[in-house]
């Protein structure tokens, strides 16, 4: 497909990344498959690469400034790392119309997140006295690792768009740190499901290398200015094209097909 194509798709997904986080990356999967005509066996561990390359860069201003939780994302990583090959051994072997379909789900459940109110919090890992309580903590953490791990295995998705919701509202971490610390388990992950994606798998490297390249650099331009954005604004009509990216997954899979 045209180069073209791909760079204009890479600055898109970047411009999203840039201004609303890992959730961007949700759109990756399908502008890969409609718009430059990959199978999904493909577009899996491209996504993944750019997902990886994006919280990687993401992560490093958190790192600096304090905002990771080390222990609780070695849990995470200890869990999902695992589930994810797990999962990238499931997708291989199922049809691409029963992964482009539950992939379809996926994206609701990412674009009903992001309408939802997530003022409230949890307390399972909350800093009490300058100590975690770890027995508390790491049973909750171990099966939200699995979770996502297997997610990010079958659909080749990071996964913040459950991580996150998962470190706030379940387990109690503050915001701040809750996105530093999900950005490193975003990496750990999606390295795990990239080398097994890779394997017996054809890429077209220049593609993915101008993918990635264009998405990165829009990344960090929109993140630059993001804050002149109204996000919340924003999150609501990304929230929407993602229901209409995700019906059309699911009419042209079940419909058209």
């Amino acid at each position: 497909m045209s180069l073209g194509i791909g760079l204009t798709l890479g600055a898109l997904i970047g411009v999203l990344l840039g201004l609303l986080g890992g959730g961007g990356s949700i759109l990756a999967v399908p502008a890969l498959v409609y718009g430059l005509g990959l199978g999904v066996e493909e577009a899996i561990p491209v996504s993944l690469i750019v997902v990886a390359a994006a919280s990687a860069v993401g992560v490093l201003p958190k790192i600096r400034a304090g905002q990771v939780r080390w222990r609780m994302a070695a849990i995470f990583a200890t869990a999902g790392v695992p589930a994810t090959v797990v999962g990238s051994t499931v997708s291989r072997h199922l049809p691409e119309s029963a992964v482009l379909i539950g992939f379809a789900v996926v994206m609701v459940v990412a674009g009903l997140r992001m309408l939802t109110d997530q003022a409230n919090t949890g307390t399972a890992c909350e800093v009490r006295s300058g100590q975690v309580n770890w027995r508390r903590c790491a049973p909750r953490s171990i099966g939200a690792g699995l979770v996502v791990g297997v997610l990010t295995g079958l659909f080749g998705v990071g996964g913040g768009f459950l991580i996150i919701p998962a470190l706030v509202v379940v387990l109690g971490v503050e915001m701040s740190t809750a996105i530093g610390t999900s950005l490193v388990i975003i990496v750990a992950n999606s390295a795990a499901g990239i080398f097994s994606h890779l394997q017996g798998v054809s890429v077209d490297w220049s593609l993915t290398a101008a993918f990635v390249a264009t998405a990165m650099a829009a990344s960090l331009v929109a993140g630059y200015f993001g804050a002149r954005v109204d996000t919340d604004r924003l999150q609501r009509w990304f929230a929407y094209l993602v229901f209409v990216v995700a019906a059309y997954v699911l009419v042209d899979t079940v419909v058209l097909r």
